[in-house]
């Protein structure tokens, strides 16, 4: 039988160790480091799409010349230097976090270097005015300022190196949507199911710390707005129900599409890909250009613009025809190959797929339905149910929508898993695979393969080499024998 603890003589432990408590100060100034680095790149990109906004307001062909050129520049720069800061980043983490991964690998996958590549690329994929989020990418820019922190903690500190990713790449997603408990739930539900006891609860002050370092520099207000909902009765039942399913149809084809262009597939398209993968980018950046100049830049960039208006004003243009757009512009921009993430998009055609359900069924539930959409898109894309409505969740005014939003996310989810593996978790294992040096045997809709990662493609002028590739990248000079 256990015996009450002694206060007195835990206290005075506690204030002895002097180690443990400069081990605690180092993780918490790591953690605010990392929430700083979250908005200073939150600040870089957005900034960035709004000076490619204006300049097609000035001039409307811009986008026509300035997209696909700087486009094709930035896939050159990611696969000639920086392979491993490609994608979105979440799988990255992912591929770090995993078992199959040495100890002293993981910096391959995360690190300093990385997470300053990885600010820099996304900075001039939203410069280019493609349909890229930083959302996701902050979990990798995050992870490495966090991971960074298992240089200056003592040996018996007993926080791993992989509590420090877990930490950070959460902390990224906290500091992303000004949501610390979205970061804590993405944490345990997508980066990790185990953490460590004794330091469980220094890792959540952590995540806690850079999230609050947003909050204080941006304020409360999300990026997507406020959701007003008022009272919520069972006439949203029915297009609720609509909205998730379509959602996760939806979102299981945008996971099952990326998966399928990044693992190469045998058509003309992926034929060119892997023969002339700098043009190829700026063809889709030509595309993506089309679809902003046809928009006016609505249906380009993060989406969270069109996603306030649409809170904010029951009139809408496009209907129907934006959400697709949207949903095109967003996957030719994870093909070409740029450095981008998909949080900020899949709230934005979600909440798209939200506004045409009411439009089309003339509902007075709108609002309501839109914020249904975020939720289930995100979960039908990410898979996350749990994250994703903790992240709709902060947005929405009141509680009266927690179990709709619950509802919608997990049917969502669920739809999206009979059409598409598990995407980062799909992407990291290809990852991995190709850092050790083989090639995936499986193409989506085959026998899943057993674990987490992610692929990267060759560079343009020479044979696949045997190192990590990031999202958006495919082992796509493979040997004909050796199918991928």
């Amino acid at each position: 039988m256990k015996r009450e603890p002694d206060v007195y003589a835990n206290l005075r432990h506690e204030l002895s160790d002097s180690r443990r408590w400069l081990d605690r100060v180092v993780v918490m100034g790591f953690a605010v480091l990392a929430g700083l680095a979250a908005v200073g790149f939150a600040l870089l990109a957005d900034g960035a799409f709004d000076w490619f906004a204006g300049m097609q307001a000035r001039w409307w062909w811009f986008p026509l010349v300035w997209t696909p050129a700087l486009t094709a520049l930035v896939v050159w720069v990611t696969r000639r230097w920086f392979k491993a800061a490609g994608g979105s980043g979440v799988p990255q983490v992912l591929a770090a976090l995993d078992p199959r991964t040495p100890e002293e690998s993981r910096h391959v996958f995360v690190s300093l270097k990385l997470a300053a590549a990885k600010v820099a690329l996304v900075t001039g994929g939203c410069l280019a005015g493609l349909s890229i989020g930083r959302q996701g990418p902050s979990v990798q820019v995050t992870a490495g300022v966090m991971f960074a922190a298992r240089r200056w903690l003592s040996p018996n500190s007993g926080i791993t190196p992989r509590e420090l990713l877990v930490a950070g790449g959460a902390a990224g997603i906290a500091a992303a949507f000004n949501t610390p408990l979205g970061g804590i739930v993405f944490a345990i539900e997508e980066l990790s199911r185990r953490i460590e006891t004794k330091s469980s609860g220094l890792m959540m002050a952590g995540i806690v710390a850079s999230g609050l370092v947003a909050v204080s520099v941006m304020g409360h207000l999300s990026l997507f707005g406020r959701v007003r909902v008022g009272d919520v009765g069972w006439s949203i039942a029915w297009p609720g129900f609509l909205v998730a399913l379509v959602c996760g149809l939806l979102g299981g084809l945008m996971a099952r599409l990326i998966i399928a262009s990044f693992l190469g597939m045998p058509d003309r398209f992926c034929a060119y890909r892997r023969k002339w993968p700098i043009r190829f980018a700026a063809l889709c950046g030509l595309a993506v250009a089309v679809i902003a100049v046809l928009t006016q830049t609505s249906a380009v960039g993060g989406g969270h613009n069109h996603t306030r208006a649409l809170l904010e004003d029951s009139s809408q243009s496009l209907p129907v025809v934006w959400t697709w757009l949207k949903f095109v512009a967003t996957w030719l921009s994870a093909w070409a190959g740029v450095p981008g993430g998909l949080f900020g998009p899949a709230l934005s055609i979600g909440a798209g797929v939200g506004a045409d359900v009411a439009h089309l069924l003339d509902s007075p539930d709108r609002v309501a339905l839109i914020a249904l959409g975020m939720a289930a898109f995100l979960a039908a894309v990410t898979q996350t149910p749990i994250t994703a409505m903790i992240i709709v969740m902060e947005m929405v005014d009141g509680y009266a929508m927690v179990l709709s939003l619950m509802a919608a996310a997990l049917l969502a989810s669920g739809v999206s898993r009979l059409i598409s593996r598990p995407l980062y978790a799909t992407l990291a294992d290809l990852m991995l695979r190709r850092f050790e040096g083989t090639e995936p045997g499986t193409m989506p809709g085959t026998a899943p393969p057993a674990g987490p990662s992610e692929p990267q493609a060759p560079a343009e002028t020479s044979p696949a080499p045997a190192t990590p590739a990031p999202e958006g990248h495919t082992p796509e000079t493979a040997p004909a024998s050796r199918p991928t």
